[in-house]
């Protein structure tokens, strides 16, 4: 071809091979039910229940009706009743709150106590205020780092909590909670035992059960629970 000559390049066309990507989405409450599925088989040694433990450090908010159903859940466990019922017995041999006098009849009396008062604060703590105030009941399991820093971490989440948007806040459902299930104890414990102190009483023995319990989700080794979604990972 000489210098300055045109030359028309003809059209050439390359065909690919067809591909198709498939991406499922899964709403957000569909994978918070998944996860309160798993979380309702998780009991310590196999018999205690260790629902309200995460062991996924990104689990999925919680709707108002998750929250209600999963309190329900926990809160009515055959395990949960035989606690009230032993703790009734403890007040029973110890005379605790005379007003309800002894026998059948003041056993009677200290149980459904006992059942008001742990029904009250699991659906106080657990599903109404964590609903109005938009955040999370649950215990995020810490597992690393050093003694300090996980003895920090379990006492600090009765004080602070995961909101449904991910931040972290004061954990205004445990305290407001504990106190409004003090304050409803009043209507039906004897009445030389009612008052200021009996709401402040009850709201520090709730509390401190909170600490304790937070610290035994923290410490005891993480395969004496059953269903820990880490343990199902292949």
């Amino acid at each position: 071809m000489a210098a300055q000559q045109a030359y028309e390049v003809p059209d050439i066309s390359l065909s690919l091979a067809a591909t198709s990507t498939e991406v499922t989405v899964h709403p957000t409450e569909v994978i918070a039910a998944e996860q309160i599925r798993d979380a309702e088989k998780q009991r310590l040694v196999g018999v205690l229940p260790n629902f309200y433990t995460s062991y996924v450090p990104d689990a999925a908010p919680m709707t108002w009706k998750q929250k209600f159903s999963f309190a329900t859940r926990g809160t009515f466990d055959p395990v949960a009743m035989l606690g009230v019922g032993f703790a009734a017995g403890v007040e029973q041999a110890n005379n605790s709150f005379a007003g309800y006098g002894q026998g059948a009849e003041g056993y009677g009396k200290r149980f459904a106590a006992k059942f008001a008062d742990g029904r009250s604060s699991d659906y106080l703590t657990h599903a109404i205020f964590p609903s109005l105030l938009h955040q999370d009941p649950r215990y995020y399991y810490q597992g690393t780092g050093t003694v300090k820093s996980r003895l920090l971490h379990a006492i600090g989440s009765a004080f602070l909590t995961r909101g449904d948007d991910g931040r972290t806040e004061p954990n205004y459902s445990y305290v407001l909670g504990d106190m409004c299930s003090g304050a409803l104890s009043n209507l039906y414990y004897p009445a030389a035992n009612r008052g200021a102190h009996l709401v402040f009483t009850n709201a520090a023995v709730g509390l401190a059960g909170r600490m304790g319990g937070n610290l035994l989700r923290e410490f005891l080794p993480k395969h004496s629970t059953t269903n820990v979604p880490g343990d199902r990972t292949p």
